[in-house]
């Protein structure tokens, strides 16, 4: 009997957790964001990199503009070039940022013209021929960017630029994947995309690191159509290699690669990240606009944040629906305003009154306090840590090679996984839905080794194999920055 109420404890919980979301990782998460995708973070990965040789290095992946279809032209997935796009860290656990990534992009119009009738006439299209490297003539759209680092406060900070061979400061973002026409079948994209990973000089680090910027298959995975289709799940059950809702979508991506060495001192080697996008205060709509490209909007006044994104989830399933648009202007040094909705959580409570799940009974929810607000102790609790939302990385725990890696991170015996950092192919629905439902009570034991302040007899469900039935795994992805896979073509069949 305790089984089978369990089981259908589970599955509520599986479907209520992803259903509260509305969409999967942090893909429109919120009222507002849902109304901006060029601005909206989709997830943000921080790991010790794993591609071989490249053991003293650390990667940084946020990625942004979820839902994208393939097939997305005229215009397709470029950036907004009136945001600004930032990768913050906080390498002292004071909930503060020491050190930020500024991403700033720029679309250059080439305007191709074709001589018609006697005329020359703009082109419709952001290509008038095939593409195979960088800044080429057929390109009729030119996306470049900037990457900036500041050190101390992410406005008031020491800005230097970050350059490229020969001392550019500006980088190339590859066009997204039109079709096989456009970049050739087979690899030809993903050759034409590699002539964009750029080796730069980070000011203060001693070595270069790299970066990319561009289009990228989502790596999420997620059961959407089971869940709406009134919990259809099977949350004891084995993977479905026909649940991932999103495996027909791509995102923009924008990775970083740094020497460890850059972000961490002598005894301080636990790291937090987040990611945010922030427009100008004002916007002013042009009518009728300019003549050329991204002539609408008219911009100024201040940066005014309205994306962040650190842990997964936390916004969708943590964070009430009153709440969202604020945590996604909030700073993490103030996140003591959000504390309630992680140490008394709505969804267990919400998963009890309704099915009569067996739902954790320790509160304060400590356990959650340590995987979300301030790391676990003894694996990625930084010292005299402040409380805030954001994703922790030991980085003196060695990088698992690809082939060793467990989809579940610390709670598949992997130290070098989700949550401490997160990797592609950490299965993050599959680990946080244990959490939320006490995995971490159960994994602690009797004695609370991992010192998160329960026991096992407070998650009656907290050692059960909770799954959405979306396959996540290290296999699906390669072992090379920037780490996820080429998107999907817009055309596969490349025809005369």
């Amino acid at each position: 009997m305790r089984l089978s109420i369990t089981a259908k404890a589970l599955g509520i919980a599986a479907g209520a957790l992803l259903f509260t979301g509305a969409q999967a990782s942090s893909h429109r998460e919120a009222p507002s964001i849902a109304g901006m995708p060029k601005l909206d973070a989709t997830d943000f990965y921080m790991f010790r990199s794993y591609e071989p040789g490249r053991q003293d290095y650390l990667t940084l992946i946020a990625n942004y503009q979820p839902d994208q279809s393939a097939y997305g032209g005229p215009n397709y997935f470029s950036m907004d070039p009136n945001a600004l796009y930032e990768i913050h860290l906080d390498t002292n656990g004071d909930a503060v940022e020491d050190l930020t990534f500024q991403f700033r992009f720029k679309n250059t119009l080439r305007d191709i013209q074709l001589a018609v009738g006697g005329k020359q006439v703009s082109i419709p299209l952001i290509q008038a021929g095939g593409i195979t490297g960088p800044n080429q003539a057929t390109s009729n759209l030119r996306e470049t960017y900037t990457l900036s680092v500041v050190r101390g406060d992410r406005r008031k900070g020491t800005v230097q630029a970050v350059t490229g061979p020969g001392g550019v400061t500006e980088f190339d973002k590859p066009t997204d994947n039109i079709g096989e026409k456009t970049f050739g079948a087979g690899a030809g994209y993903a050759n034409y995309a590699n002539q964009h990973i750029y080796t730069v000089n980070i000011p203060g680090c001693s070595a270069p690191g790299r970066v990319f910027v561009g289009q990228r298959k989502d790596p999420f995975s997620v059961a959407l159509g089971q869940v709406f289709d009134l919990v259809n799940l099977n949350p004891l059950g084995a993977p479905d290699a026909n649940a991932d809702a999103l495996a027909a979508k791509n995102v923009t991506t924008m990775a970083v690669e740094l020497p460890v060495a850059c972000v961490t001192t002598a005894g301080q080697p636990i790291v937090g990240g987040w990611t945010t996008a922030s427009v100008r205060q004002g916007r002013l709509i042009a009518s009728p606009p300019k003549s050329g490209h991204g002539t609408t909007a008219v911009n100024g006044g201040a940066w005014a944040q309205v994306s962040r994104l650190g842990m997964p989830l936390v916004n969708e399933v943590v964070i009430g629906l009153k709440d969202k648009d604020r945590f996604n202007s909030s700073k993490p040094m103030d996140d003591g305003q959000f504390a309630n909705y992680v140490t008394n959580p709505t969804l267990p409570a919400l998963v009890q009154t309704l099915f009569s799940a067996p739902a954790p009974t320790n509160f304060p929810r400590t356990d959650l306090v340590a995987a979300f607000l301030t790391g676990v102790e003894g694996l990625n609790k930084p010292a005299n840590v402040k409380a805030a939302e954001m994703l922790r990385l030991n980085t003196s725990i060695a990088a698992t090679p690809k082939a060793q890696q467990s989809n579940l991170g610390v709670l598949g015996g992997d130290n070098a996984g989700f949550p401490n950092g997160r990797r592609p192919g950490d299965d993050v629905v599959d680990a946080e839905l244990r959490v939320a439902m006490g995995a971490l009570c159960v994994a602690t034991g009797a004695n609370d080794a991992l010192k998160v302040g329960c026991k096992p007899s407070d998650a009656p469900a907290g050692g059960a194999a909770l799954t959405d039935g979306a396959a996540q795994s290290p296999a699906q992805f390669p072992d090379a920055f920037p780490y996820l896979n080429t998107p999907l073509p817009g055309a596969t069949t490349a025809r005369q």
